[in-house]
């Protein structure tokens, strides 16, 4: 058996990869992961692919997965809760790649929770911008548009026919944002959990500048140096944020001298046709 993840900071998708059978998990970015969670996770998994204790192989591409020590402690733990010694921890940046590319070359994107990009060149990643993080970084992803909505809605520079909607959409009280931002686990998924709103709203003024904005931030920060030196200036996008404001990123190519190619909010159905192509040139 094969089993493919794809972890991002939200969601986890566990998939088989003879059958297509599969389970989603929560996400399991070690940055922000425990270990009791992640076993959680795997017993979800073993129990749904009734697994027992026999050698398997697993591909798992996940966010936070960028330097060797997060790479060996989720290396570990998957030893440790599904028990296999066949394991394969990369990047959900790589993920997005071969999913995407397969064997050509491209520019790829993440726009989900959080944001990412590089240069694959049909083999592996040969360029990759700076990760910073929900802090730092994330420009464009559903984090960086929740935050800006939470700011403007909390600094009264949102439009009031917006903020009146805003409001009955997610309700709460300023004590209860600051809460949930400052005091809370994952305060990365509840500021991405608040960008749907300007998806939805995107014929809106006000929402499109803020999406706009967003994705010319994300050119500045993470794609602009990578796009100039590319040799091909195609731009794959996976990520369910980026699914969801597909109608905008048409129109940001084109004004940065891109074209737009895949645009998928899940993975993993490309990773399936990826490795079920390795295996077959085995």
């Amino acid at each position: 058996m094969t089993l493919i993840a794809d972890s991002g900071s939200t969601k986890t998708t566990w998939m088989e990869l003879a059958s297509g059978n599969m389970i989603v998990t929560e996400g399991l970015n070690p940055h922000f992961t425990t270990e009791e969670q992640f076993a959680a996770a795997c017993a979800m998994v073993r129990s749904h692919f009734s697994i027992l204790n026999s050698q398997f192989s697993i591909y798992f591409y996940g966010s936070g997965c960028g330097n060797d020590k997060q790479r060996a402690k989720v290396q570990q733990w998957l030893a440790k809760y599904l028990g296999t010694s066949d394991i394969h921890v990369e990047t959900d940046l790589l993920g997005a790649c071969r999913a995407t590319c397969g064997s050509n070359a491209g520019l790829v994107g993440i726009l989900g929770t959080g944001s990412h990009a590089c240069y694959y060149n049909g083999q592996e990643i040969s360029m990759q911008a700076v990760s910073l993080g929900y802090v730092l970084g994330d420009h464009g992803s559903a984090n960086h548009v929740g935050r800006m909505l939470l700011q403007d809605y909390l600094t009264d520079k949102m439009p009031d026919n917006v903020s009146t909607m805003f409001h009955d959409t997610y309700g709460g009280i300023d004590e209860e944002w600051m809460e949930a931002v400052y005091h809370r686990p994952n305060p990365n998924r509840y500021l991405a959990s608040l960008a749907p709103f300007a998806a939805r709203h995107m014929d809106e003024p006000y929402c499109n500048g803020c999406l706009c904005g967003a994705l010319d931030d994300w050119y500045c920060y993470q794609l602009a140096d990578l796009a100039l030196t590319a040799e091909r200036r195609v731009l794959h996008v996976v990520g369910s944020f980026g699914a969801a404001i597909r109608p905008l990123l048409a129109g940001f190519c084109r004004d940065n001298g891109l074209t737009l190619g895949t645009v998928t909010a899940d993975p993993i159905e490309g990773l399936r046709r990826y490795h079920g192509m390795q295996h077959q040139l085995k």
